[in-house]
C-alpha cells in the first residue's frame, strides 16, 4: 500500500528540540522511526570521540540507554534503575559471603525481589481478577507507587491501574541470569557500577531482547573497540534485513488481512482463518526476527556481539528442532535456569511437585470442576504405585512434568493471560508427544527430499496451529476460528479469496521462499553486500528506504514483543 502524505513510522513533523526531551506515550523510541536514527547518530558521534576509554564508553552508553528508556517507557526508567543498582550490589555481597548459606541468603534475595517486582507490575491485574472469578470478590489491584508518590508530592498518578512498563520481562530475566551466574561462580561480580548499569540497559536489546547472559556480554565490555570491514558490512546488512522484514513483510500482512480475520473471525470463511493464521506465524517471526536483526546490527557497529535469536525455525522438522531454533535466548534461559535446575531429564524434585500442584489447584479453581481433586490424587497414587514396580516409568513421567512446566511457565512469561498458559501448554504436549513418536516413527531418520518437507510442513502447521490461542485476545476469539475452520471452510470460494487477497500471499510466498533458502546461499549473499563498495552500500541503503516507504502503512504496527 502506497504511503500516505503523514506516516507515523519513517517519517515525522519534525519536533522542537525541548520536546525531543520530553517523554510522549505515543511516540516512543522506536526502531521504526526516523527519530530513533538521528538519536542513534548522536550517540555514534559521542561515542567516536571515547571508544577506546573503556569506562568513559560504558558510562556514555548508560546514560544513552536510560535516556532511551525514558522516552520508550517514561518514569519506569526509575524501576529499570532501581534493578540495576539492587543486583549489582547483591552481586557484591555474594563474592564477600564467606559462607554458603549466605550466598544462598543473597541469590534468594535477588531471585524473590525480581520475581515480586515482575510479578507486580505483570501480573497484579492477572491475579486480581482470577481471584475474583473463583471467589466472587470485586478486589482491585492497587498501585502502591503511584499511591507514595501521590501522598510524598501531592502527584496525579493513576493508582487504580498498573502498567506494564516496556521491557520489564527481558531485563528482569537479565538480572536473575547475573545472579544465578555469580552464585554459581560462572562470573565474577562486575566491580563498576557503570559497566553494570552498561549491560543491564544496552539499549539496542533493552526492550524486546534477545536475552543477553552477563557471562557472554560482560567481558566484551573489558575489550578495546574493533570493528573490521567486514563486519561493518554486515552490521548494516542486519539492520536493513530487520527493517524490510518488519515493515514491509510483517506490517503488509497485519494490516492488510491478519487484523481484519482476528477482529471477526465469523465473518471469514474457515479458509480465511487458515491462512490469516499461516500468515501470522509469518508476521510474528518477521516482526520479532526483524527486532532482533536491527538490535544486532547497532550493537555490531558499536563493536559489541548479541546473542543469536533465531535460527530460521520454520525449518524445523520436529518441534523440539523448533524450540532450538526459534528466540533461543529465552529458550535456553529456561533451559538452564529452570528446567535443568528442576531435574531435567534427570527426574523430577520438590520443585517439580509443588509447581504441578499450583497448577492443578489452579485449574481445578478456575473450571469449577471439583471431581477433578479425586481424579488428581488418584493419577498420583496411580504414578507412587507404578513407581515402585517400574523405576524407568517414574523418570519418564518426571521428566514430561519439568518438560510441561518449563513451556506452561514460558508461555505465562510472554502475558498475563490464560491463553499464553494454553499456548505454552499446546507446545508442552507436542514435545512430550514428539519424544514418543521419533521412537517409531518411520521418517525420523530419513533423508530423503519429501520426507523432510513432509516433516517441516507437519511441525509448521503445529506450532501455526498452537497461536491460535498466542494471536486471539480471547477464548471467545479462538472458539470462532476453531468453528469457521471446522463447519465453514468455504471450498468455493477459496479461488475468489486468493485473488482478493493476491498482494497479501504474494508477499507470504515471497517471506517463506526467502526462509526457506539453504544457510549456505543466505550467507553468500550475506558477505558479498558486506564487501560492497561505501557508494554501493549507501545506495542500497536508500533502496530499501524507498521500498519501505512505498509499503509503510498509515498507522504505526507495535512491535508484538514490546508488550511482554
Amino acid at each position: 500500500m502506497a504511503a500516505t502524505a503523514t506516516t507515523a513510522h519513517l517519517t515525522t513533523a519534525g519536533p522542537d528540540w525541548l520536546s525531543v526531551l520530553q517523554y510522549d506515550p505515543s511516540a516512543p523510541l522506536i526502531f521504526t522511526r526516523f527519530f530513533f536514527w538521528g538519536f542513534f547518530a548522536v550517540v555514534l558521534a559521542v561515542y567516536a570521540l571515547v571508544y577506546k576509554r573503556n569506562l568513559v564508553r560504558s558510562a556514555w552508553l548508560f546514560v544513552a540507554s536510560l535516556f532511551f528508556y525514558w522516552k520508550t517507557s517514561g518514569l519506569f526508567v526509575g524501576l529499570l534503575a532501581f534493578s540495576i543498582l539492587f543486583d549489582f550490589l547483591l552481586g557484591r555481597a555474594s563474592e564477600a559471603s564467606t559462607t554458603l548459606l549466605r550466598k544462598r541468603l543473597v541469590l534468594a534475595t535477588s531471585i524473590t525481589v525480581n520475581l515480586l517486582v515482575l510479578g507486580f507490575f505483570k501480573y497484579a491485574h492477572f491475579v486480581v481478577d482470577n481471584v475474583n472469578a473463583m471467589l466472587g470478590t470485586t478486589l482491585a489491584p492497587v498501585n502502591i507507587f503511584a499511591h507514595w508518590a501521590n501522598a510524598a508530592w501531592d502527584a496525579h498518578f493513576v493508582e487504580n491501574k498498573i502498567l506494564l512498563p516496556v521491557g520489564i520481562s527481558f531485563y528482569t530475566f537479565q538480572c536473575m541470569s547475573y545472579a544465578v551466574d555469580v552464585y554459581r561462580g560462572q562470573l565474577k561480580p562486575v566491580r563498576n557500577l557503570l559497566d553494570f548499569g552498561f549491560y543491564v540497559s544496552f539499549f539496542p536489546q533493552l526492550v524486546a531482547g534477545p536475552i543477553v547472559r552477563a557471562s557472554e556480554f560482560i567481558p566484551q565490555i573489558q575489550r578495546p573497540y574493533d570493528l573490521t570491514r567486514a563486519q561493518f558490512g554486515i552490521a548494516v546488512f542486519w539492520i536493513l534485513n530487520g527493517l524490510a522484514k518488519k515493515m514491509i513483510l510483517g506490517d503488509h500482512l497485519a494490516v492488510n488481512f491478519i487484523d481484519r480475520i482476528f477482529s471477526d473471525p465469523m465473518r471469514y470463511t474457515g479458509f480465511e482463518n487458515i491462512m490469516a493464521l499461516y500468515a501470522y506465524s509469518l508476521q510474528v517471526y518477521a516482526d520479532f526476527s526483524g527486532y532482533t536483526d536491527i538490535a544486532i546490527g547497532v550493537a555490531l557497529l558499536m563493536g559489541f556481539t548479541l546473542t543469536t535469536n533465531f535460527n530460521s525455525p520454520y525449518k524445523a522438522r520436529n518441534v523440539a528442532d523448533f524450540w532450538k531454533r526459534w528466540h533461543m535466548s529465552l529458550s535456553t534461559w529456561l533451559r538452564d535456569y529452570l528446567y535443568i535446575p528442576m531435574g531435567g531429564n534427570r527426574g523430577g524434585s520438590l520443585f517439580s511437585w509443588i509447581m504441578l500442584s499450583v497448577i492443578g489447584a489452579a485449574f481445578i479453581l478456575l473450571t469449577g470442576l471439583w471431581w477433578l481433586p479425586a481424579l488428581y490424587l488418584s493419577l498420583v497414587a496411580a504414578f507412587v504405585l507404578v513407581g515402585r514396580f517400574v523405576p524407568s516409568a517414574t523418570q519418564w513421567v518426571t521428566t514430561n512434568i519439568n518438560l510441561l512446566i518449563t513451556m506452561l511457565i514460558g508461555g505465562l512469561w510472554h502475558g498475563a493471560s490464560w491463553m499464553f498458559v494454553i499456548w505454552g501448554g499446546l507446545n508442552g504436549l507436542g514435545l512430550v508427544v514428539y519424544k514418543a513418536w521419533k521412537r517409531v516413527s518411520p521418517w525420523e531418520k530419513s533423508t530423503h527430499w519429501a520426507a523432510h518437507a513432509w516433516m517441516v510442513f507437519i511441525t509448521f502447521t503445529f506450532i501455526t496451529f498452537t497461536r491460535i490461542w498466542f494471536r486471539s485476545d480471547s477464548l471467545k476469539t479462538a472458539s470462532a476460528i476453531l468453528h469457521q475452520i471446522g463447519n465453514n471452510f468455504g471450498m468455493s470460494v477459496m479461488g475468489d479469496v486468493l485473488w482478493a487477497f493476491r498482494s497479501v500471499f504474494l508477499v507470504m510466498a515471497a517471506g517463506l521462499i526467502i526462509h526457506w533458502l539453504p544457510e549456505s546461499f543466505k550467507q553468500v549473499y550475506r558477505e558479498r553486500f558486506a564487501s560492497l563498495p561505501l557508494w554501493a552500500m549507501g545506495l542500497a541503503c536508500v533502496l530499501v528506504v524507498l521500498a519501505i516507504y512505498q509499503t509503510v502503512t498509515a498507522e504505526m504496527v507495535p512491535f508484538i514483543y514490546f508488550q511482554f
